[in-house]
């Protein structure tokens, strides 16, 4: 039986209410609960806890990050889930929240096959099924079942490092697997394939703090080497981010994210 808050107790928000009954409707158990004046969902088979952030918040960043490292102590994951983000993103915030709670349809990356793919076809699956959406990249691959794309990673161009002679660094821009699915070993069967065909000294990436803190890249024995500071953004047309530069005293809503953590795995 799903416990959840009764939905005929609404909540001040519209978009919370929204929330509520998306989660209703995929039968995910949750709890609702009120602290500090954060509004706080538990999704109670995982041990995850979402953060309701409104766009006109009076929190700051170092507040959010304090919560994140207060929950984060009492044994929980914390994710800060956006008024912007889930209006313009609902398919994609489920299937993250699904996969969080174990309801994925899951598969074994030895089963898959990696081959590269164009731009158009991992924009289009990227933008399906990344929070984020697509972004430029240099190279592109994705793990198949026989005709059907189950995963994407992207990947910057090689950069020459100053630091030793001939040393060739890699970023992983992207990487996401199709919404209902997880695929264990996905991710590094696509980082093997990429280091065998382009042989980087090193793979860079970033872990954004409103939703991980990188526990995928640890399993794979990336090291954490830095975390880069909150950032903010302009809130345009149809709720579209764009990074804010200067001052941060403007008319539009600005949001904010808690800031990312920077991961390196050398090969």
């Amino acid at each position: 039986m799903v416990n959840h808050i009764s939905l005929s107790q609404p909540l001040n928000i519209e978009w919370h209410n929204n929330f509520l009954s998306a989660l209703a409707e995929k039968e995910v158990e949750f709890e609702l609960k009120k602290k500090d004046d954060f509004q706080l969902v538990t999704l109670t088979k995982c041990n995850v806890i979402i953060n309701l952030v409104n766009i006109l918040t009076n929190f700051s960043p170092e507040q959010l990050i304090l919560l994140q490292n207060l929950i984060q102590n009492e044994g929980f994951k914390l994710i800060n889930l956006w008024e912007d983000v889930w209006k313009n993103k609902p398919t994609q915030v489920l299937h993250r929240i699904l996969s969080l709670s174990g309801e994925n349809k899951k598969i074994h990356g030895r089963k898959t096959k990696v081959f590269k793919i164009d731009k158009p076809i991992a924009d289009l699956f990227l933008n399906e099924n990344h929070l984020q959406g697509s972004v430029s990249s240099r190279y592109k691959f994705g793990l198949f079942i026989n005709d059907e794309l189950l995963a994407v990673a992207t990947f910057s161009a090689l950069r020459k490092m100053n630091h030793t002679e001939n040393y060739k660094s890699i970023e992983l821009i992207r990487f996401v697997v199709k919404g209902g699915f997880s695929i264990t070993g996905g991710l590094s069967k696509l980082v093997k394939h990429m280091q065998l065909l382009l042989k980087p000294n090193d793979l860079m990436t970033y872990a954004d703090k409103d939703w991980s803190a990188g526990e995928a890249y640890y399993k794979l024995n990336f090291n954490k080497v830095d975390v880069i500071k909150p950032q903010y953004f302009v809130l345009g047309t149809q709720l579209k981010r764009s990074l804010k530069k200067g001052n941060l005293e403007q008319t539009n809503p600005l949001v904010f994210n808690t800031g990312s953590i920077k991961f390196i795995l050398k090969f």
